[in-house]
């Protein structure tokens, strides 16, 4: 739903009720997780998808129907061979989808986006099972909002199913610090927020670090970056790209950001520029499982040229980092596609 709160938020304030469905169980592989949802509005348009594109048909259909009912439903996608056949499910796996119809003044819909659109975290629990299918309560910081009673349970801390509920954990995007306000940083920040991160740009230099230049940047900092970094929230989420190409830049924050916290440190630079900068590093008594995490030269090998490319490469690194993949071509490999 993450994908679709902008959306889903403004229907609601203009008081539109609308049909939702939600991902909220699989089994085998899938092409969108847990909590991935299709909206359907009174005139018919429809935002999101569960699927990459196999049942959103089936799903639409069914989405119409509950909005004009208002009866909630979970229908199973991909239980049979015929119907795989005739859905045209390619993946080797099932799910279940849960639809149900949102009224403008949901609490739980609307506690849920507030969180998810403030960048903050919430868990949506929703009833799968039972009469009572299709309640819902969410859990943010501001407490308990709807009207489901969940008594003595154990909720997961990652989405899933927990006996007749489902869980859809919202967590805060992560971050992605860019340091060096360079050519390549501009999309950088937009590939990378397109993927759900959280994107600060820093650079020291005032007139490189400027909104006109980065403005799908979520913050741009004016200041040395290794002074900011100490100063930042840094998990294991969190991904730093060094791009200032200046030892004097670099080796400070890369001293901090490489005995940090954070799952993923690159660097740009040449092979001539990475091995004088663990001679460096080294020197300042880094030991070599701290300059063992330093992925420099930056990206994957596209070959790529361009800004564009260049930054894409690099996301895409981070990304294959992140989901611990092997980040190869997939014409050619063995085993699931999604796992």
């Amino acid at each position: 739903m993450r994908d679709i709160a902008a959306t889903l938020r403004a229907w609601m304030d203009e008081g539109k009720p609308f049909a939702l469905a939600s991902v909220v169980d699989i089994v085998g592989a899938s092409p969108r997780p847990l909590g991935t949802a299709l909206a359907v509005d009174g005139d018919g348009t429809a935002v999101g998808g569960v699927s990459g594109g196999c049942v959103e048909a089936a799903v639409y259909g069914r989405c119409q129907e509950v909005l004009e009912t208002g009866t909630a439903a979970v229908d199973t996608y991909g239980a049979t061979e015929e119907e795989r056949f005739f859905l045209g499910i390619t993946c080797d796996g099932t799910m279940d989808v849960l639809v149900v119809r949102v009224e403008p003044d949901d609490p739980a819909i609307n506690a849920t986006l507030d969180a998810v659109l403030a960048g903050e975290s919430a868990s949506l629990v929703r009833v799968v099972e039972g009469p009572d299918l299709g309640a819902a309560v969410a859990i943010s910081a501001n407490g308990f909002a709807g009207r489901l009673e969940l008594g003595a349970i154990d909720l997961p801390a990652v989405s899933g199913r927990v006996g007749r509920f489902a869980v859809e954990d919202y967590s805060p995007p992560p971050d992605l610090y860019v340091y060096g306000a360079v050519d390549f940083a501009a999309p950088i920040v937009r590939i990378a927020r397109s993927v759900g991160f959280k994107v600060t740009v820093c650079d020291a230099r005032p007139v490189f670090a400027t909104e006109i230049r980065f403005p799908d940047a979520d913050a741009i900092v004016v200041d040395w970056p290794h002074r900011h970094f100490a100063a930042a929230e840094v998990d294991a989420t969190t991904a730093v790209v060094v791009l200032t190409h200046d030892e004097k830049f670099d080796l400070p924050l890369l001293e901090l950001a490489l005995v940090s916290e954070a799952g993923y440190v690159g660097a740009l630079g040449s092979r001539a520029t990475h091995r004088d900068r663990l001679e460096r590093l080294r020197a300042a008594g880094l030991d070599e499982q701290a300059l063992a995490r330093l992925r420099s030269p930056i990206g994957l090998d596209l070959n790529g040229r361009t800004a564009d490319e260049t930054a894409l490469s690099i996301v895409a690194e981070i990304v294959a980092v992140r989901n611990d993949a092997r980040a190869g071509f997939l014409t050619g490999a063995d085993g699931p596609i999604h796992h």
